[in-house]
């Protein structure tokens, strides 16, 4: 619903604190899981009306170009969040009607369509497509009817269909296959070897840095920012990745070597395979407050 960690905690605790306030309202009378989802919904749909909209640069600002300088970070709280895997539970108790499985609707180009939606828009397709409830039972929850609940539906989908038509439909690589083109990036990674970066990315690649209004597309282009940004001036040695995984893709957190050789924790990249190569890197930098919570990573290696 919100697509940050840090707002869902906030409305997990706003749900707990109205549950224990209303406990003597419920009293039995109806189910206790979907009270507690009507509450949590109600406590999300607040958050979406006082806040702005979570992104990713790539729907924000136009992709950068080669040459061009690097803009300073926006830390205002507008950019979608990393989300761990040990967070998620990808074998939810859904019912068959579900359009996306718990996987996808975590991955971080879902959760950027589905921010474009208005509040109830994304609760409903939330809990008719991911959780596969059924329209009366929405209705229920949301105080509205079936009928006004399908027009959610379908205006939803509707606003979903650019989502929908890049998702390139593939076959999952073998995993010795990912695991060996995984294996390969971290090395090239550490050697600051951009030709060998550049290599495992699909042609039309993309990556993006979060809170940098930045992302560039296409070998060239990223070949370029590794070449004369991050890997310029003796940078073999200056990285290490350390695996984890979030939003249900392979992910790094990368750290920094500073001047005192000791490495500190600059960034989580959440790459997108498809079809046996990297397709998106998102780059979600360690700048000011942001630690990655959740994620159980040292400060500093």
């Amino acid at each position: 619903m919100l697509g940050s960690f840090h707002d869902a905690e906030d409305a997990l605790q706003e749900t707990l604190l109205r549950a224990w306030r209303g406990l003597d309202s419920f009293q039995g009378r109806s189910a206790l899981r979907p009270w507690l989802y009507r509450i949590a919904t109600n406590a999300c749909l607040d958050a979406i009306a006082s806040r702005r909209r979570r992104a990713l640069p790539n729907g924000t600002h136009p992709a950068g170009e080669a040459g061009e300088s690097l803009p300073a970070p926006i830390t205002e709280p507008l950019w979608i969040e990393p989300l761990p895997d040990n967070l998620i539970d990808l074998r939810p108790a859904v019912n068959p009607e579900a359009h996306y499985d718990a996987r996808e609707s975590v991955a971080l180009a879902f959760l950027a369509t589905l921010q474009t939606l208005p509040g109830r828009q994304r609760a409903t397709l939330i809990l008719r497509d991911v959780l596969g409830w059924s329209a009366s039972e929405v209705a229920d929850l949301l105080g509205s009817s079936v009928s006004a609940v399908n027009s959610a539906l379908r205006r939803a989908r509707v606003s979903m269909k650019g989502y929908e038509s890049e998702r390139k439909p593939s076959e999952a690589a073998p995993a010795d296959q990912t695991a060996a083109l995984l294996s390969r990036y971290v090395d090239a990674w550490q050697a600051a070897d951009a030709a060998g970066l550049v290599a495992l990315l699909r042609e039309d690649a993309l990556i993006t840095m979060p809170p940098l209004p930045l992302w560039y597309q296409g070998r060239a282009t990223i070949r370029w920012f590794f070449e004369t940004q991050l890997f310029a001036g003796g940078a073999p040695g200056r990285f290490r990745l350390i695996v984890t995984r979030a939003n249900g893709s392979p992910a790094f957190a990368t750290y920094n070597r500073d001047e005192a050789g000791e490495y500190r924790l600059g960034a989580l990249q959440v790459l997108t395979i498809e079809d046996g190569v990297i397709a998106e890197i998102h780059d979600f930098l360690a700048i000011g407050n942001q630690q990655f919570p959740g994620f159980d990573l040292p400060p500093s290696l």
